[in-house]
């Protein structure tokens, strides 16, 4: 998957893959391929952490 490098637009699209596709970040990361690490340090720049519970990134 092509993530968008602005962390707004970033935060958009993982947001809408957790809720219409997986029920983790995890599932997402393995499927996609992705760094989980690179993406939550992309989003905590514009103040968004990855809230377990409600499965979407939030503000802090």
């Amino acid at each position: 998957m092509n993530l968008p490098s602005d962390p707004i637009m970033l935060m958009s699209v993982v947001n809408t893959q957790l809720r219409d596709k997986f029920s983790s970040f995890d599932e997402l990361a393995l499927q996609y391929d992705v760094d989980k690490s690179e993406i939550e340090e992309k989003l905590n720049v514009v103040g968004y952490i990855y809230d377990e519970e409600l499965n979407q990134f939030r503000r802090r």
